[in-house]
């Protein structure tokens, strides 16, 4: 049977689809490209099998899905690719309207959080499209993740620049996960043998990309608008792990989303065995 991945074509998850795609059989796959937010609703209406996607994600519906363990995108510090984009400093923001990014679930509502609970800020938020110069004509802070945010703190711009993986370990001490490794719960039933096998190269394919970053950053995309050695120093930022400290500051998370009203209930974290 094949199994249906979504893919996020963001350089923090490169390394580990380079190395499962050089080093494993992979004519089983169909992989779906698509940004955290498209790849969250494909997920949910079951067009596609898994995902590393949105943590929130699995908070939002957590009955219908299972976890891989031993994988997520998460930070533990800095993640130098969700950052809020700011005219003016952080303590300047309280009851101002803050922009944000369309393409994401869970950096918006680690946002709220953040801004909630580590300020003591009342915002109001804004879904916006406009890229960062635009955007920061309308609006005085600005939420990017991803591609858009490497290249946005990148630029030189001169505003100010909050890293929301830094604000988050100072705020709680713990890492942030911004991504799990989600499967819907019907397809591992259905397709269990199969997830099986995935869930064990997707591991060992971890390992091999962190003994490969070099040559992953040499052939890559994305060097042809960050240096190999930017992409390296990224990739050693991320933590692709999911360890107990990890389910604590995912708990905690799940915790202060749910106590805002941001997310239904309390989720379990349940895993694919």
């Amino acid at each position: 049977m094949t199994i249906n991945i979504g893919h996020i074509k963001y350089a923090n998850c490169t390394p580990i689809f380079t190395a499962l795609a050089s080093h494993f059989d992979c004519t089983g796959y169909r992989f779906v490209d698509g940004v955290p937010a498209r790849l969250n609703a494909m997920l949910r209406a079951g067009e596609i099998d898994l995902s590393p996607s949105s943590s929130i994600e699995y908070a939002m519906a957590h009955e219908q899905y299972c976890l891989l363990p031993e994988l997520s995108i998460s930070a533990i510090g800095p993640v130098k690719s969700v950052f809020l984009f700011s005219r003016v400093p952080v303590e300047d923001l309280d009851g101002a309207s803050i922009g944000l990014t369309a393409e994401s679930d869970t950096s918006v509502n680690l946002l709220k959080v953040l801004l909630a609970r580590k300020f003591g800020f009342a915002n109001s938020f804004e879904r916006t499209t406009l890229p960062l110069s635009e955007a920061l004509e309308q609006y005085p802070g600005l939420l990017l993740i991803g591609d858009a945010a490497l290249k946005g703190a990148a630029s030189g711009s001169g505003y100010f620049c909050y890293d929301l993986g830094q604000l988050w370990h100072e705020f709680t001490g713990l890492p942030f996960v911004f991504a799990l490794w989600i499967v819907r719960r019907e397809a591992a039933l259905e397709k269990r043998a199969e997830l099986a096998a995935l869930a064990h190269d997707l591991v060992a394919a971890k390992k091999l990309a962190y003994a490969s970053y070099d040559q992953i950053a040499a052939q890559c995309e994305e060097r042809a608008w960050l240096s190999e050695e930017a992409l390296v120093d990224y990739w050693q930022t991320i933590s692709y792990e999911l360890t107990e400290a990890h389910l604590e500051g995912a708990r905690l998370f799940f915790r202060y989303a749910f106590e805002m009203g941001l997310i239904p209930s309390l989720p379990k974290l349940r895993f694919f065995e």
